[in-house]
This record gives structure tokens, C-alpha cells and sequence, in this order.
């Protein structure tokens, strides 16, 4: 029986290689540090942060979105829910993107590459909005009669004094890198697996959204602006894709052929175009004893 092989020129690298791990831990260190110091370079607009504060309420009202005090209700029905939601505030948001990272890394380098140059491209584009429009968080914009939940019921990660806080830039609301980055990890996670149970991980940004707005550490707008941002990086960085097929071989008459496949005269061949990339076995095709009046050898290769 013959079976149709690929010939090593015509073989493509099912996995990617994976990027050395010391430029890639220099390089997110470096991203991260710029994602710092850029968000610290937009304090000290104070007055701008609170009347554009102003206007995403209005536009929000105008718009007829949800108010975020209903949320918020939710989690001030228990002490014990509303801790968790800062927690999860908190902790969550760093550490899970990082673990993400790591294990897109270790199990899958053609989508770290391309996760990490989407999270790169969001960021920068956050980091550009930060600057240009300053935002106050509905916790410290009294006109929404939102509750401080960190300060109130802690834990809380920013300082009384959000004008002189140098930890973090408090009036970085627009857009939520909470809910940017943990839609991203969400569609990451689904793109580089193939479990049924993969599109559970949408859990983790609708629990992000509910948090961040619950806490009233952003608006509504703040999440949609985010996801608007993700989506144009999605659109602009190539993500990885299936292998693509070379030239076809045919090499006789009644052969059929997927990609990248040689085959002796009577033998139908394809190859199965998966990810990764795997091949099936050729499946013999009866040849005419004579063609012509004449004998046919079948063999390999025709004769």
C-alpha cells in the first residue's frame, strides 16, 4: 500500500519557536515600568480629572446606561461580599494577566507573542487617553452618591489623598485596563485552547466589569472605551493562524491532493489542515489494468 508523504521542503513549522526568556522578561518588566511612570506623568490635572468626571456622567445619563448605584447595591447588601469584590480589585488584575502571560509562554509561543503585542498596544493606547483626558473614578466624584468601598470596607490599594498619591494615578478612570486586560486574558485563553469548557473563562472579565463598576473604581464608559481600545489592537495584530499549504504535486491522472502532498499515479492523498497541522492517510484509487492496449505498471512512481 502506498501512503502520501510531505516532502521536508515543503514541511512547515507546526509551533512556533519560543522567544528567549530572558529578552521576554526584560521586555514585560520594560512595558510594565513605562505603563508606571506614564500613568504617574498624567497627575497633577486635578480640576480637568473632576469636570470630565462630570461629563462622562452626564453622556452616561444621556445615553440611558445603568446606573452604577445598582451594582454597587448589590455588593452593600453583606460586608463579606463587598470585601471580596475589593480584593478581587486589588489582587486579581496584576497577577492574572502575568499568569496568563506565562502560561501562553510555556504552552503556546505563537500566542504569547501575539497576546503580548495586543496587551502592549492597549496599554499604549490607554496610557495616551490617560494623558489627554484625565479622569476622576466614581468613588471620589461626589455627584454619583457612590460609596468608597476600599476605603470603607477595605482592602484598598490607593492613598486618602489621591492628588498627592504616589503609588498610583487615581484619575487614570478612562479606559479600564481592569476590564481591557481581563477580556484579553479571557480571549487568549479560548484562541490557544480547545476545551469544551474553554469559554468559561469569559467569567473572569464579566467578574472584573461587575467589580470595577461595583466598587466604583470606573463608569460604564471607562469599560466600553476599553473594549473599543481592544478590539482595534485585535484588529491590527495578526493573530496565529493555521499552517498554510505549499504547491500542490499531482503526479497522474485521477489523483486528488490536499496540501503539500506527493503521491504515486492511482493514489488519492490529503492532508488534514489543522492546529496543530496533522495528516491522514491516503486512500488507494483502483487504476485500469490497460490504458491504450497497453500494460500499466503501478508502482511508486509512474513509469
Amino acid at each position: 500500500m502506498i501512503h502520501a508523504r510531505t516532502g521536508p521542503a515543503e514541511r512547515e513549522q507546526d509551533t512556533p519557536a519560543r522567544p528567549p526568556l530572558v529578552r521576554e522578561l526584560l521586555l514585560v518588566a520594560g512595558l510594565f515600568l513605562v505603563y508606571k511612570f506614564g500613568r504617574q506623568a498624567a497627575t497633577g490635572h486635578t480640576a480637568e480629572a473632576f469636570r470630565n468626571a462630570h461629563r462622562v456622567w452626564d453622556w452616561e445619563r444621556a445615553l440611558r446606561l445603568p446606573d452604577e448605584g445598582t451594582v454597587q447595591g448589590v455588593l452593600l447588601h453583606g460586608g463579606t461580599l463587598v470585601q471580596w469584590a475589593n480584593t478581587y480589585y486589588t489582587a486579581v488584575h496584576f497577577p492574572a494577566t502575568l499568569l496568563f502571560l506565562c502560561w501562553l509562554y510555556w504552552r503556546s509561543p505563537g500566542h504569547y507573542v501575539w497576546a503580548r503585542r495586543v496587551l502592549a498596544a492597549l496599554t499604549g493606547a490607554a496610557l495616551v487617553l490617560h494623558v489627554l483626558m484625565p479622569l476622576a473614578p466614581p468613588r471620589l466624584f461626589t455627584a454619583t452618591g457612590l460609596v468608597d468601598t476600599g476605603r470603607v470596607y477595605g482592602p484598598t490599594a490607593y492613598s486618602a489623598a489621591p492628588a498627592t498619591d504616589s503609588v498610583a494615578n487615581q484619575f487614570a478612570a478612562m479606559p479600564s485596563l481592569h476590564v481591557g486586560w481581563a477580556v484579553m486574558v479571557a480571549v487568549g485563553l479560548i484562541a490557544a485552547t480547545r476545551s469544551r469548557w474553554r469559554w468559561l473563562w469569559l467569567l473572569h472579565p464579566l467578574t472584573t466589569l461587575f467589580v470595577v463598576i461595583g466598587t466604583a473604581n470606573h463608569y460604564w464608559l471607562d469599560a466600553v472605551v476599553a473594549v473599543a481600545l481592544l478590539s482595534v489592537a485585535l484588529a491590527c495584530v495578526r493573530a496565529p493562524g493555521r499552517r498554510r499549504g505549499s504547491r500542490i504535486v499531482r503526479s497522474g491522472p485521477g489523483m486528488r491532493s490536499g496540501h503539500d502532498v506527493r503521491t504515486g499515479h492511482g493514489v488519492r492523498g490529503t492532508a488534514a489542515d489543522g492546529w496543530p497541522g496533522t495528516a491522514k492517510e491516503t486512500e488507494p484509487v483502483a487504476a485500469p489494468a490497460r490504458m491504450s492496449g497497453l500494460p500499466l505498471a503501478v508502482s511508486g512512481t509512474a513509469r
